[in-house]
C-alpha cells in the first residue's frame, strides 16, 4: 500500500506592539532630531543606549544627557558578505561604539569600506539618515572620522 505525503504551509506569528516608555521614547525622539542622548545613573555614569534602571545597582536612572555623535570602537566583527536583512548592502563591521560622553557602548554598524581600515580604538562619527522617524536606524551607520 503506498501513501502520498501532503504538505500545507502554516504561519504561526504573534504580532504585538510595544510601548517604549519615557526613557527610550526620549532617546528615539532625539535620534529623529539628529541627536544622541543617554541617561545618567545615580552613581554618575552615562548609559547609551539609555535604560530605565541602572544595571549595576537596580536603581532608577536620572536625567537625560546629551552625548556626542563621535566616539571610539571598543570591539568589532567584520561582515564580508551582508545578508538581505543586514543594515548595509556592502561589507561592514558590527561594532560596539562608546560615544564621547558615555560610559557604555552602543551596538551599531561601521561602514569602513574594507576590513583593513577597522581597528579597536578607531574614532568614528554617526551618519544620520536624511529622513528620520525616531528609531535606531535613524543612525544609518558610523564611519571613520578621517572619512569626512
Amino acid at each position: 500500500m503506498s501513501r502520498s505525503l501532503q504538505e500545507a504551509k502554516h504561519v504561526l506569528e504573534y504580532p504585538y506592539r510595544r510601548s517604549v516608555g519615557p526613557v527610550l521614547g526620549r532617546f528615539f525622539g532625539a535620534l529623529a532630531e539628529g541627536r544622541i542622548e543617554g541617561v545618567r545613573t545615580q552613581t554618575g555614569h552615562v548609559l547609551v543606549p539609555p535604560q530605565e534602571y541602572d544595571p549595576q545597582t537596580g536603581e532608577a536612572t536620572g536625567e537625560p544627557v546629551a552625548v556626542a555623535s563621535t566616539g571610539v570602537v571598543t570591539a568589532w566583527a567584520w561582515v564580508d558578505r551582508p545578508r538581505p536583512k543586514h543594515p548595509l548592502a556592502n561589507p561592514f563591521a558590527w561594532a560596539l561604539v562608546q560615544l564621547d560622553g558615555a560610559d557604555t557602548a552602543l551596538l551599531h554598524v561601521v561602514d569602513a569600506g574594507e576590513m583593513a581600515r577597522m581597528k579597536t580604538g578607531m574614532r568614528v562619527r554617526a551618519r544620520f539618515r536624511d529622513e528620520r522617524v525616531g528609531e535606531i536606524r535613524d543612525i544609518a551607520c558610523f564611519e571613520p572620522e578621517e572619512a569626512r
